[in-house]
């Protein structure tokens, strides 16, 4: 019977700063009521934390996952991370994140792909299991939005947030 991928946890980080429809509307022309028949959505969570960026969102939710499953971070061949804001160019926030929850056995890199990003890692954490070239893959998904959103736009920026979810992968009969 050949191998097929599962997902054997889940984890998800939320900054503890909440931005409001009404400290929005403060900051652009906008109110809730304009934000809520358009967008539907009255609160998003902000990392607003000096110097900290996407890698300290993926890193506590990977560290959550490894906690929940009883993983060792020496057993994960693979991380993934997803995300269009990453701390910096180079090195990969994949790397970032697996320098800091201590996982020292795998490779790790970061896909680019906007929203559809963590179904992409999905299908390709799927590809390295099934082949049989990894066994346990941490897949994250982590975004700092509110550092590239202009919040002078009341188009857009009501809609983005920050935070980070990882989920275990690993090979089921």
């Amino acid at each position: 019977m050949s191998k097929r991928a599962i997902i054997t946890g889940v984890a998800g980080v939320l900054p503890e700063y909440i931005l409001t429809n009404e400290e929005l509307s403060q900051m652009v022309d906008t109110s809730d009521e304009w934000i809520m028949t358009r967008i539907g959505i009255k609160t998003r969570h902000i990392l607003k934390e000096e110097g900290q960026g996407t890698s300290e969102l993926g890193s506590k939710a990977v560290s959550q996952l490894l906690e929940k499953t009883g993983t060792s971070p020496d057993e994960v061949d693979l991380v993934i991370c997803s995300t269009v804001t990453p701390d910096h160019q180079f090195p990969a926030t994949a790397n970032i994140i697996s320098d800091k929850v201590g996982i020292k056995n795998a490779f790790g890199f970061d896909l680019n792909a906007g929203c559809s990003g963590f179904l992409y890692g999905l299908i390709t954490a799927t590809s390295y299991i099934e082949s049989g070239r990894a066994k346990k893959i941490v897949l994250v998904g982590a975004e700092k939005m509110s550092s590239i959103v202009d919040y002078t736009d009341r188009a857009t920026c009501p809609i983005f947030g920050d935070g980070a979810g990882a989920v275990l992968i690993e090979p089921t009969e």
